[in-house]
């Protein structure tokens, strides 16, 4: 429904009408990956350029698992712990035919996998002037995604709670006030545990969300992405529809007017 009417998800030039971006990491097995990631109706994957084979001709190659006439990759920097670092991946990306698309990770700390600000800022200024279409992987710090915005990147994409931790979303206001700061999509990412996670991002108003271990670490990933996708469309409509206001006491459903003595 939320995507019939034309409501697709804008990232620099490309166009998606789906706004659950999934990952292909974590699963069991590849045939399960396969289903999942079909079943969770995404147009877009991001795959960690530094922790996959790219060989085209090995039987391990990523590009055998993954269906390119159905989606769009987004190479992640995962794994980089400086800007040089993450610009180096970026450009390895690009030149193995992955495209300009990326999903910018600096990380510094082991423990928390949070982003560091200041060498996300420096790498993805960098990539915007060489022609990249950047999504940041950052805090939810309203400052950051601001001068993230301004130094051109296509998105931002916050963090809900630490990486593959399934608590949800810590802090919902933060990320609501960088959804009425920002003109360009914010996606949530990372923290996801299950649907009402998903739902709550959308209800805030945030334009998608990007998930991986919420789906592959499930019991029935396959059925973990059919309540992902099914839960983004929900929220989105839930925004678009407008909530009611929140009040602390009862107002009658039906007229008050009228009434029989």
């Amino acid at each position: 429904m939320a995507q019939v009417d034309g409501d697709r998800l804008q990232v620099g030039k490309h166009s998606f009408g789906s706004r659950l971006l999934v990952g292909t990491g974590k699963y069991s097995d590849n045939e399960t990956a396969r289903q999942a990631l079909e079943t969770s109706g995404s147009e877009v994957v991001t795959v960690a350029v530094r922790r996959v084979n790219l060989d085209r001709d090995a039987p391990d190659s990523f590009w055998n698992a993954i269906d390119l006439e159905r989606f769009t990759l987004l190479p992640n920097t995962a794994g980089c712990k400086t800007a040089q670092e993450a610009i180096r991946t970026a450009h390895l990306a690009r030149e193995v035919g992955m495209g300009e698309l990326v999903k910018l990770e600096v990380i510094d700390d082991p423990k928390t996998l949070f982003p560091d600000s200041q060498g996300t800022l420096e790498a993805a200024r960098v990539l915007v002037e060489e022609g990249f279409t950047v999504l940041p992987y950052v805090s939810d710090d309203l400052t950051v995604c601001r001068k993230l915005e301004q130094v051109g990147c296509a998105a931002v994409m916050p963090l809900a709670s630490p990486i593959g931790s399934g608590l949800g979303l810590r802090n919902p206001m933060r990320i609501r006030l960088i959804v009425e700061a920002l003109s360009v999509p914010v996606i949530v990412d990372a923290g996801v545990g299950t649907a009402s996670d998903a739902t709550k991002a959308m209800e805030l108003g945030c334009d998608g969300v990007l998930m991986n271990t919420a789906i592959a670490g499930a019991k029935d990933p396959v059925l973990m992405a059919a309540a992902m996708r099914d839960a983004i469309l929900a929220g989105r409509a839930a925004f678009r529809a407008g909530r009611i206001p929140m009040k602390r006491y009862a107002t009658a459903s039906s007229p008050l007017t009228g009434l029989v003595d």
